[in-house]
């Protein structure tokens, strides 16, 4: 209770020290994000919390506790095929697309070290089209998706072992504008 107490007051500071104003566009989108609800919080539902939730950082794309701000898909060795644990967080980039229809994203494949250049791009280039495809299907119209493979180029570890490898086989959705 009190951990919740705390995060409402750190959210009333941060919406009274706001300089710049949310946009309708953003907020009606908080508010078709799924979160857990709370109990405890006297007059909140499920509905309302993420729109409180965005008052913290003003777009829902950058804040931690929003789904949206995760942005990598993660694929195993040699893989496009998107898991179901990343189903979800598609769901949710798909349904802020469809209430957002301004906004453009770009889908770039990346995989590790191991395989040519050239067979690493190929695979960057079918993981992205993965996504994409997943975005597609629900709703969300070809021509707003860009896909771009890097290949093995940039890596998101450094490293040369399994733990690292794993880190850079992703597919990672960027936002126009950012």
């Amino acid at each position: 209770m009190n951990r919740i107490a705390a995060c409402l007051a750190v959210a009333l500071i941060a919406a009274g020290c706001a300089s710049k104003e949310q946009k309708p566009a953003e907020v009606s989108s908080a508010t078709t994000t799924p979160t857990p609800s709370t109990s405890g919080t006297a007059g909140q539902t499920s509905t309302t919390r993420p729109q409180n939730t965005q008052s913290v950082t003003g777009d829902p794309l950058h804040d931690p506790s929003n789904i949206l701000s995760k942005r990598s898909v993660y694929f195993d060795f040699d893989s496009n095929a998107v898991k179901d644990e990343y189903r979800n967080m598609i769901q949710s980039h798909a349904r802020f697309m469809n209430d957002n229809r301004s906004r453009n994203i770009r889908i770039e494949g990346n995989c590790d070290e191991r395989g040519s250049r050239e067979y690493n791009l190929a695979l960057g280039q079918r993981r992205a089209e993965s996504v994409k495809k997943v975005m597609s299907v629900l709703g969300v119209q070809d021509n707003r998706i860009e896909t771009v493979s890097f290949g093995e180029e940039k890596p998101k570890n450094a490293g040369h072992d399994e733990a690292a490898w794993a880190e850079n086989r992703r597919a990672d959705i960027r936002y126009a504008g950012e």
